[in-house]
């Protein structure tokens, strides 16, 4: 208790916390501005290439298409924005020169890097709940026919799993970001995963790939999402096992020299 209270102090202090709320609050913005731009004839007429994605796609302008967006938003973007939450976290120690400071207190290695993963996992939750408010109040002011219970608590159920899927897979970034002692390691290995994410995303393997599981969950592609399984799941969770017993057993054993 005393290591996590010690971490809320750092993240009391820190203006990237709420830089991280308003980058990734872009999210819900677009997706208001991407709906105004389909019910508007004329801008949509003018809006090229995306319009003739939109047709494709048959999206209306209404709450199963604006859910849908702040969804794939979480399963794609999340990728990028909670591994740079990882990253901040797990590297700053490093980069701030504060790691021989944390070691030489009376808590052990293990219970630091826990009390890392609950922040971890709090601010990751914070984002997504924060983006949905955010949400919520703009299509409130956007007019959308209301949804019935069950497609709302539908929509929301696939809208917080693909958080989770999303922020289990964040555990290697610690892991890197240890290794690495610092940032650039572990902001180097999510750039990675994005782009490898998105080419076997786009090959239709993505099942096999974790880091594209999220987003293909989200419902980026229904087709893709169909091919999700078992084991697309099972790998999603082993990931995120590996990535925090490789944390704690690098950090436990390392060199800090």
């Amino acid at each position: 208790m005393n290591v996590l209270y010690a971490e809320l102090i750092k993240l009391k202090n820190a203006n990237i916390v709420w830089l991280s709320f308003i980058a990734f609050g872009l999210a819900p913005v677009m997706g208001a501005v991407f709906i105004l731009i389909m019910r508007d004839p004329d801008a949509l007429a003018n809006a090229g290439a995306l319009s003739l994605k939109i047709e494709a796609m048959g999206i209306k302008p209404d709450w199963n298409a604006y859910l849908g967006i702040l969804t794939q938003a979480i399963g794609v973007g999340g990728v990028l924005v909670f591994g740079f939450v990882a990253s901040w976290i797990f590297g700053r120690e490093y980069t701030d020169g504060t790691v021989k400071d944390l070691l030489s207190l009376p808590s052990s290695r293990s219970s630091i890097l826990n009390a890392k993963f609950i922040i971890y996992i709090f601010w990751c939750v914070g984002l997504c709940i924060s983006n949905l408010l955010t949400g919520l109040i703009l299509g409130y002011f956007l007019q959308f026919p209301s949804l019935n219970m069950t497609e709302t608590l539908n929509h929301l159920a696939i809208y917080f799993n693909t958080a989770f899927l999303t922020i289990i897979i964040g555990t290697p970034i610690a892991f890197f970001a240890l290794r690495g002692k610092g940032y650039m390691g572990a902001l180097g290995f999510v750039a990675l995963t994005l782009v490898i994410a998105q080419i076997i995303g786009a090959s239709g393997y993505g099942s096999f790939f974790p880091w594209a599981v999220p987003g293909l969950y989200s419902g980026i592609s229904q087709e893709y999402k169909a091919s999700l399984n078992a084991f697309s799941y099972g790998i999603v969770f082993l990931t995120g096992l590996i990535g925090y017993i490789a944390t704690i057993f690098y950090w436990r054993y390392a060199d800090q020299q």
